[in-house]
């Protein structure tokens, strides 16, 4: 074991967005969710790894790309729709410099947004070529990242398994999506919401998954009890192993009340030029129906719990990753102390959140992993970064204990994804997942050209889109509800209408197939018989 080095944390970032495609019209907001989080997200974090890289810091973090979101960075249509998107957004920024003259402090962030918008269409066109997976894939690589797979398209396990081959497609769906863009051997799993059942177990090793990330209490609700909690993995009867969420760490990160990007000096997520800014000056910036959306353009800082919020400035909120990261750094260099004395295996601290935190949701926390990751780097400190698979190859030797089943989201126990305001769904789900196992034992191995063969894949298509987790997740927060309910009507409604007529031997306009697969594209490597 290395000098001074009691134990170690492990970041997870859970790179995930459902899948939107709409060659059919440019109007859908939803888009836009992909553009915001290249921008926000997904660029600055790449950024930020090649910098460390170039200084020579060695660091490691884990992330799950999910299956939905490689296919949209991998869309030709959408990239050039984000260029798009990144030009116009430019343009905004260059009128802003005009616009904000008169006030230097909001002139200087003008500035700023079109130098960053800029560099985003340099990053994106000139160094990679469109291809942001071939930068992931790159650190990848170097052994920096590990990227863990999900499932195909989000689909939530513990209430999908009552259709056990469901849970099976999601996965190894997920998995051959993987492969298609990475050349290492998967090893770790992002359930989809952390949602934990014993039953799909056998199917994450059927498709050679080592690890799982589960919530806290998967870990500490498990049979039998675990010693260590969370602070060290369990493995199950099958052979997967687990690993748990720590309460502290997650708090202190993912908390806008009590957690870092509450902080005073950070950007406000919600005051947006969008809504600020005189209407028919910002009416070609904002939505096609002339209502008033967020640009990306923000000029506040937090300030505190007020309307009249103070200008952002950059070197304050500097100023408070840089207290941020040496509190998360001295937090676990304490826990680490105080766990690694009544362990017989040094701790594992593991920092689970969504990826989208980092940038979109918290602007600064790109900045935050690169100061931490330094710190850990040159600092004395007990403590090592690592991923979920280092350490278990390091201490193979762990407890046999089943996982709870549980997922994250309010009360851990799928609420969010089963509630009056979105059961109605699941019957319909259900029905579908028995229909496309029904049709693969009626139709089994269709010619790999013929027509048949195309619909049967399309109807594999059309069930995994439709049993998306983000669809009911939306539908209980409120927001975007029309667009989620017309999704899951649109799939369920495209697969029966497929199912019908191969059961009835009815025949189905080329036209229709071809629009549909045009629109839900995703998957071009699909075989239906995955669900026989």
């Amino acid at each position: 074991m290395e000098k001074d080095i009691k134990g170690y944390v492990s970041f997870v970032l859970h790179a995930h967005l459902p899948f939107v495609h709409h060659p059919e019209s440019e109007d859908y907001l939803e888009e836009q969710w992909l553009y915001e989080a290249i921008s926000e997200t997904y660029i600055p974090l790449i950024l930020t790894f090649q910098k460390l890289v170039d200084e020579g810091v060695d660091f490691r973090f884990t992330m799950s790309l999910t299956p939905p979101l490689l296919n949209m960075l991998d869309n030709k249509m959408l990239q050039q729709r984000y260029i798009k998107y990144l030009k116009k957004h430019i343009e905004l920024s260059e009128k802003e410099i005009e616009r904000t003259k008169d006030n230097s402090r909001i002139n200087t962030l003008s500035k700023y947004y079109f130098d960053r918008y800029s560099n985003d269409l340099h990053v994106f066109k000139d160094i990679y070529n469109c291809n942001l997976i071939s930068a992931f894939k790159k650190f990848q690589e170097l052994g920096k990242l590990e990227i863990i797979g999900c499932g195909a398209t989000h689909g939530y396990f513990p209430i999908l398994y009552v259709n056990e081959k469901a849970v099976r497609a999601q996965i190894g769906i997920g998995v051959q999506t993987y492969y298609k863009y990475f050349d290492k051997p998967i090893k770790g799993f992002w359930l989809p919401e952390c949602g934990y059942v014993p039953e799909a177990d056998k199917y994450l090793k059927e498709f050679g998954i080592e690890y799982v990330l589960t919530e806290t209490h998967g870990i500490l609700y498990a049979d039998p009890t675990p010693i260590y909690g969370t602070y060290a993995p369990i493995v199950s009867p099958d052979g997967v192993v687990a690993f748990g969420r720590d309460l502290e760490s997650s708090r202190q990160v993912w908390s806008s009340i009590n957690g870092y990007p509450g902080d005073y000096n950070y950007r406000e997520f919600y005051r947006d030029i969008g809504y600020d800014a005189p209407y028919e000056y910002i009416k070609p910036y904002i939505a096609s129906n002339g209502v008033r959306v967020s640009t990306g353009i923000r000029y506040h800082r937090i300030t505190g719990k007020t309307e009249n919020k103070d200008i952002y400035d950059l070197r304050w909120a500097m100023d408070s990753v840089e207290k941020h990261a040496g509190h998360f750094f001295d937090c676990r260099n304490s826990q680490i102390d105080y766990l690694s004395r009544n362990m017989d295996t040094p701790p594992i601290i593991v920092c689970p959140y969504d990826a989208e935190l980092y940038g979109h949701w918290w602007y600064e926390g790109p900045d935050f992993l690169y100061v931490l990751a330094k710190k850990i780097y040159y600092d004395k400190c007990n403590f090592k970064l690592i991923t979920p698979s280092e350490y278990i190859d390091k201490y193979p030797n762990i407890q046999v204990s089943t996982p709870c089943r549980s997922s994250w989201g309010a009360k851990g126990y799928s609420e969010v994804w089963l509630n009056p305001s979105n059961d109605y769904v699941h019957k319909h789900l259900h029905t579908a997942g028995d229909r496309m196992c029904k049709l693969a034992k009626m139709f089994p191995n269709e010619p790999k050209d013929s027509f048949k063969r195309r619909v049967l894949n399309q109807c594999a298509r059309e069930l995994v889109l439709a049993q998306s987790s983000d669809w009911l997740f939306i539908i209980t927060n409120g927001t975007m509800v029309d667009y989620a309910k017309k999704r899951i009507k649109d799939h369920i409604g495209r697969f029966n209408k497929l199912y019908n007529s191969l059961i009835n031997d009815e025949q189905i306009e080329e036209t229709f197939l071809q629009n549909i697969e045009e629109k839900d594209c995703i998957f071009k490597d699909i075989d239906y018989m995955i669900y026989y």
